[in-house]
């Protein structure tokens, strides 16, 4: 060992000095080579001369080994720059069976930075014997063995590698064997006894051979096993069984521990040789083995595991009945095992292929779900029925495959009563007792446009000031749709047609999105009262639905005229009256008549003085216009005086005009000559407007008859909108006191219109609403008789209005 690290190291210093020599910029790979179990510490190689480093400057520079498994099997000295064996190496532990066991190493320095690369070898020596796993093998051979049979021995193990390893096998001095070596490679050589010379038991019942391996080292080491050869007598009758076929059935489930069946056999040897185990056959399949156990002993088959006819419905086993010959014969014999079934499976529902949403229009019949029921047991206990348990509007349909059902429709569908269904599919088998499954599926009904647009009311009715802001939104209206997504989405449209009936809807616009309604002009109660038109909601679906509304529109009043002096009119804007000087007090000099187009509190009209000449001659009627006299006149008195009527109405904001009265005194006897010229004017015209009053009522009258006769056809016709019949005709006003005062000759008219109640007329000659004034001052009869005319006019439209909401309200 000494010679050969010398060697070693002579080698190293050789290649060191090629390298000084050669090249200072060339490094080459160190390589040392080392004998396995040194003792710990001892010197591999100066690693700092090889690699020419300053042993000074070893310490600082950390001269050391780079590793990362942990502990390295060698360490450098950062003194003197050697590198020793870290602890003891066996090169059988670090390499194994490797022929060439080389330790590759990392050596590092610091400032600057070097990595040399050393290799160090190690060196085997043969420190191990060869061994045999067992140190006794027993064979047992018949005597009837022939030579030439072939025994395989376990070979020995050696550790050692190449030549130190086994090389050979020696058998010890024997007259009826021989040992052969076969080569198997990586160093292993297998022996066979083989038998040479006939064996006789009555001569030498039992050999005694010793197998002998040896190594390659110098010297050999050697290992040893004793070979126990004992001869066996001849064995010449198999076991027979008594049966010809094992057959039997048996119950799946049955518990663990039931006895299957015996099987028996017999054998005509004495001794050992004529007695019998049993064991299963070399070919049978391991899952058997966690099913079935053979007692040895007797041949009974028991069950230790599961039996499942649904694995498997037939068993054959393989038995084998061996006697115990020093060479045991066999007999082989195939035991059928035929599973009996039971009903222990429930039936298991697969839904193979679903719709989770149907439309809800669609039809009777139409499939949902294809329904796939099995069960794994055989005959009447696999047979199955498939039902719903619910009443719902589904039913199952078998197909024409067995176990195969069709889910369909079987009446229509509505989303918007029932948007889904939670279906109980039931399987039930015709097992004794039934076993039965159930699974739930779930069906969406998904929507379709069946549903138009629904208003919130009908008709609509909405009250709107007069004098409205174009543009600004009035109201809304609303519909719903009971449909889903797109299908309840609403557009509005006004329904706009040229006929009389809708020509109102050019007034008015609405938002397409929500309704809103917008007014594109201002209304004037005074020129419009009510109207109505309609708007269509349709939705968004394919195709699209709708529905329209009656809106009816009432415009309000306010106070936006400014009352009318009807007397006295005249170019000045004055009227003069003349008074004898003898009237007493309490005498109506004259009545101022003025008129109001709005209604109700705004056409509500005050009269008030609002200057006059002498406050203690004159009075004036706060409600009805009339000027009388406080106070008889006196000869102090003026002849002639100045009164200013300011006539307001009651709105919240009043509006006002005025009237200028000029009151002449004159002496009794012009007074009374004036007086007859007046009496024969005003009688000429009130012939005249009597004329042509009765033409008007005799023409109100029969219009009136023909308006009953219209009514009462259109009640015959069944008709039940009689909002769109009527509504639009309706004179709405509104009022609580109207009055307009006309006059004719000497005499003044105030027509009162109170609101009447339901089913109230004006009878024709009728003066009941009219308040008769004397009066002395005389008008032109033209002037009297276009303003009778228009009041009569208005009095039978709204007559006629009036009777109309009377016959309305006793139909609803």
């Amino acid at each position: 060992m000494e010679q050969r690290v010398r060697a070693s190291w002579r080698l190293v210093l050789l290649h060191t000095t090629l390298i000084i020599l050669f090249g200072k910029g060339v490094r080459a790979q160190i390589r040392y080579s080392l004998l396995e179990e040194q003792k710990d510490g001892s010197a591999v190689g100066n690693l700092a001369k090889d690699l020419g480093l300053d042993l000074r400057s070893l310490k600082e520079r950390g001269f050391r080994i780079v590793t990362t498994s942990g502990d390295s099997l060698f360490t450098v000295n950062q003194i003197d720059g050697m590198l020793n064996v870290n602890g003891k190496i066996d090169r059988e532990t670090v390499c194994g069976r490797i022929s060439a066991c080389i330790i590759n190493l990392k050596i590092a320095l610091e400032n600057p930075l070097e990595i040399h690369y050393v290799s160090v070898e190690i060196t085997d020596v043969n420190d191990h014997a060869p061994t045999f796993p067992e140190k006794e093998k027993r064979l047992e051979i018949s005597e009837s063995a022939l030579p030439g049979a072939r025994y395989q021995l376990q070979a020995a193990r050696d550790p050692d590698s190449a030549t130190n390893s086994v090389q050979q096998y020696k058998l010890s001095h024997n007259d009826h064997f021989r040992i052969e070596i076969k080569d198997r490679g990586e160093d292993r050589k297998m022996p066979f006894l083989v038998l040479q010379k006939a064996l006789d038991r009555e001569t030498t019942s039992r050999h005694k051979l010793l197998l002998t391996a040896l190594d390659g080292g110098r010297p050999a080491k050697t290992g040893n096993m004793e070979i126990l050869v004992d001869v066996l007598d001849v064995n010449d009758n198999m076991p027979v069984f008594t049966r010809d076929v094992y057959s039997v059935t048996l119950k799946e489930n049955v518990p663990v521990g039931t006895i299957v069946l015996q099987v028996n056999a017999t054998d005509m040897d004495d001794g050992p040789n004529g007695e019998i185990f049993y064991t299963f056959g070399n070919d049978i399949d391991s899952k058997l083995l966690q099913l079935f156990e053979l007692n040895s002993n007797t041949g009974e088959i028991i069950v230790i595991g599961p039996i499942d006819y649904e694995e498997m419905n037939n068993y054959e086993i393989d038995i084998q009945a061996l006697d115990k010959g020093p060479v045991p014969l066999t007999s082989e014999k195939s035991i059928t095992i035929k599973i009996i079934d039971i009903n222990d499976n429930a039936p298991e529902i697969e839904v193979t292929s679903f719709s989770s949403a149907v439309p809800e229009d669609s039809k009777v019949g139409t499939t949902v779900a294809l329904i796939s029921v099995s069960d794994l047991d055989s005959g009447v206990n696999g047979k199955v029925l498939c039902y719903i348990t619910e009443d719902l509007p589904f039913r199952l349909t078998p197909s024409s495959q067995d176990n195969i059902y069709s889910l369909v429709t079987a009446s229509s569908l509505d989303r918007e009563t029932v948007p889904r269904y939670d279906i109980t599919l039931v399987a039930k088998d015709s097992g004794q007792p039934p076993l039965s499954s159930v699974k739930t599926i779930t069906v969406q009904v998904s929507d379709v446009n069946d549903n138009s647009p629904e208003f919130s009311l009908f008709p609509y009715s909405f009250y709107v000031m007069e004098n409205n802001v174009p543009g600004k939104s009035l109201f809304s209206v609303s519909a719903a749709d009971r449909d889903l997504d797109g299908n309840a989405v609403i557009n509005y449209n006004i329904l706009r047609n040229f006929g009389d009936e809708n020509k109102y809807a050019s007034f008015i616009n609405i938002n397409s999105e929500n309704g809103e309604i917008y007014a594109l002009k201002s209304f004037d109660f005074e020129m419009l009262k009510t109207f109505q038109f309609h708007v269509l909601a349709t939705d968004s679906g394919s195709p699209s639905l709708g529905s329209n509304v009656t809106v009816n529109v009432f415009v309000l009043d306010q106070n936006d005229n400014v009352p009318v002096i009807l007397y006295p009119v005249n170019a000045n804007g004055s009227a003069e009256e003349e008074i004898p000087r003898n009237v007493n007090a309490g005498h109506l000099v004259t009545k101022v008549r003025a008129y109001d187009a709005d209604i109700g509190y705004n056409g509500w009209l005050l009269f008030s003085l609002q200057e006059v000449s002498d406050h203690s001659l004159f009075s004036l009627d706060r409600y009805t216009g009339q000027i009388r006299t406080l106070r008889s006149f006196t000869e102090t008195d003026e002849a002639q005086h100045k009164l200013v009527v300011l006539v307001k109405d009651n709105g919240n904001v009043s509006l006002s005009a005025t009237a200028t009265v000029i009151v002449k005194v004159v002496e009794p006897k012009e007074a009374f000559a004036a007086s007859d010229v007046k009496n024969a004017v005003i009688d000429e015209e009130e012939n005249n407007v009597t004329f042509y009053l009765i033409i008007t009522l005799g023409s109100v009258s029969v219009l009136f008859i023909i308006s009953i006769i219209v009514l009462i056809a259109m009640q015959c016709s069944k008709s039940t909108d009689y909002s769109s019949k009527y509504l639009q005709d309706m004179n709405y006003d509104g009022t609580l006191c109207h009055s307009i005062q006309y006059r004719s000759g000497d005499k003044r008219y105030m027509l009162v219109g109170p609101r009447m109640s339901i089913g109230s007329t004006l009878a024709p000659g009728s003066n009941r609403n009219t308040l008769v004034i004397p009066d002395r001052r005389r008008r032109d009869s033209g002037e009297f008789q276009s303003v009778s005319l228009h009041l009569l006019k208005r009095y039978e439209a709204r007559e006629k209005s009036l009777w109309l909401k009377g016959k309305l309200w006793e139909e609803s």
